[in-house]
């Protein structure tokens, strides 16, 4: 019970910055439209500066509260297993949050006809980096207590990184088509389609395991239901394709 209340405290996380985001894409139909612009007039019906910078700092402050949370868990895990366990998946879900600010930074900004080159590059170098964080803590868990229930944590957070990554295809497109021709935009949505893919592949290795490690039984289906995630998360960016596409 300990563990499944801080997850679900953390999946309230990331409802909270998807609603965020889901909220920022409200005006999205001003994207494509700035996106052929010559001058960076904020559009008539975009956000305001002070609408724009409160829907990303809910979303900072939201991944800040799962990071500081996910660390407390660790700093305890010395007293009972079950904090070592929570606090790694908080990790895994702070890293979904802070990933989805750079999508809401980006979405907003774009909207408001501000984005610049810079961003074009930070936003989804966080996303990856965020992604990269978790899918290598996740394999040093594996490696470092693989003889252990505590090992088996890892498994999640490499499905966690591999839906950071997923989120990186939305982020990556929308950097890459905004006022350049991208050719390859149409192949980004595979981003999803492949890291579903890994996690089911991976989903399949541990159901493996789990007849004869019956640790092994909720990472599986967790896996599972990570995958169906990122393959959702492909209908949406190859929409996003369709919508922002020049042709």
């Amino acid at each position: 019970a300990f563990v499944a209340g801080h997850v679900i405290t953390g999946v309230g996380f990331i409802t909270t910055c998807v609603a965020v985001a889901a909220t920022s894409s409200t005006r999205f139909s001003l994207i494509p439209r700035n996106s052929k612009a010559t001058s960076n007039e904020v559009p008539e019906g975009a956000f305001s500066l002070n609408q724009r910078r409160a829907l990303v700092i809910v979303a900072i402050i939201v991944s800040l509260i799962a990071w500081i949370w996910a660390f407390v868990l660790l700093g305890n895990s010395h007293s009972h297993p079950a904090y070592f366990v929570a606090g790694h998946v908080m990790v895994g879900l702070a890293c979904i949050c802070t990933s989805l600010i750079a999508l809401v930074a980006t979405i907003a900004r774009q909207i408001r006809n501000d984005y610049s080159e810079k961003e074009r590059n930070k936003w989804p170098k966080l996303v990856l980096l965020m992604g990269s964080i978790s899918f290598v803590w996740g394999l040093f868990v594996i490696l470092a207590d693989s003889g252990s229930a505590n090992g088996t944590t890892g498994y999640i957070m490499l499905g966690l990184g591999l839906v950071c990554y997923s989120i990186s295809s939305k982020v990556i497109l929308l950097a890459k088509i905004w006022r350049q021709e991208f050719k390859l935009a149409n192949r980004i949505p595979m981003i999803p389609v492949l890291t579903a893919l890994t996690c089911l592949f991976l989903a399949a290795f541990v159901f493996e395991l789990a007849t004869t490690h019956t640790d092994y039984f909720i990472p599986a289906r967790v896996l599972v239901g990570l995958g169906a995630i990122c393959f959702t998360l492909f209908s949406i960016v190859s929409i996003l394709e369709s919508g922002t596409s020049s042709k």
